[in-house]
């Protein structure tokens, strides 16, 4: 029987408060996030890491324990994946910018013996500031490896059924939770992680990956509440630096709530799993936002986490893809309209091939 090693990429978050520093300095040298030379991006990685390291994110991270769940919720996840797939199949996770790292991570897959390898980022939508610079990781650390099993890459699933069906599952239950409370039609509002406009604007494909991922939502949730229509809105959160973002801001959008007197059930349609993001920025400080804005009621739905229907819909993606090589959407088809020429798809990448 073939061994087939499923790879999830996600970003990884410091696992002590000595780890805060370090890895948001590893996270800023990255080109993808900041593409300025690198003597400049040192600099630049430098004075940002130590600085949010004693303030903003030490703060947050204080708040988590000094610690950061993401990596025990990216294992849980793929604990459940691994089970569904059953035999023949083993599921890493490797993160970007802390432990377990790609050069770990590729020597644990060829430790293992793998036939080939799946590529699944823990990111629905498709960004060269997150699947990409994964991608680019794991090619130079499997490289200095010398490890090129046959591999395919899904670079995105922004539509995916089980992804789609887990969110309505689970905004849905809040949304009726915040009826009962007596808001008859609370706006949904859809945050994703902001990324400068010129990230966007120099082709990636991330801000309408993330609107199509929205929309087929709220198809779901129109359907399970048998309505035509429901009040809801995209926006962006964790915006750092002084350079102009893609919006509307969570900010922004809680200002409107509050002009239009509408209560808001806010859930997190970039993230698969709870973190920094959600569990201090959404459920701390904006909630904090919402109540000196005097917001009618302020809801937030809960990522997909370890959804039967979010790991049944990995599975199927990954059994799907074992045959493919190369880099491909869902469906093995290109999704991105031309406009965005940072489509993982164009890139030609392939990562059973040494460079």
């Amino acid at each position: 029987m073939s061994k087939i090693a499923v790879v999830l990429f996600n970003l990884g978050g410091p696992d002590s408060k000595g780890a805060i520093k370090p890895f948001l300095m590893n996270f800023f040298m990255d080109k993808n996030i900041i593409g300025a030379p690198i003597p400049i991006r040192c600099f630049l990685a430098a004075y940002i890491s130590s600085k949010r390291s004693k303030r903003e994110a030490s703060d947050s991270y204080k708040e988590l324990g000094d610690k950061s769940p993401l990596l025990d919720n990216s294992k849980a996840q793929a604990a459940a994946l691994e089970k569904v797939l059953g035999e023949g199949f083993k599921v890493f996770v490797s993160m970007r910018y802390w432990h377990p790292m790609a050069p770990q991570v590729v020597r644990e897959v060829r430790d293992w013996g793998a036939d080939r390898i799946v590529f699944l980022p823990l990111y629905p939508q498709f960004s060269t500031t997150t699947t990409w610079s994964s991608l680019e990781n794991w090619k130079k650390a499997a490289d200095v490896a010398g490890y090129h099993p046959p591999s395919s890459v899904i670079c995105c699933y922004p539509e995916n059924d089980g992804f789609v069906r887990a969110s309505v599952e689970n905004i849905l239950s809040v949304y009726k939770h915040a009826q009962a409370d007596g808001h008859e039609n609370p706006r949904v509002l859809f945050s994703a992680h902001g990324l400068p406009e010129k990230v966007i604007k120099g082709g990636d494909p991330y801000q309408w990956q993330c609107e199509q991922s929205a929309a087929r939502i709220v198809e779901g949730l129109c359907k399970a509440l048998g309505v035509s229509s429901i009040d809801w809105q995209g926006c962006y959160q964790s915006r750092v630096g002084p350079l102009k973002w893609i919006g509307p801001s969570v900010e922004e959008a809680l200002e409107k709530a509050a002009a239009d007197k509408k209560a808001v059930v806010i859930y997190p349609h970039a993230f698969t799993q709870e973190h920094v993001e959600t569990l201090v920025e959404l459920d701390i400080e904006y909630r904090h936002v919402a109540e000196k804005l005097a917001l009618p009621g302020y809801y937030r739905a809960q990522t997909v986490g370890v959804s039967a229907a979010y790991i049944e819909g990995m599975a199927t993606l990954v059994r799907d893809h074992v045959g493919k090589t190369g880099v491909c959407a869902e469906g093995g088809k290109r999704i991105c309209p031309e406009v965005y020429g940072r489509c993982c798809m164009r890139s030609g990448l392939d990562l059973s091939k040494a460079a």
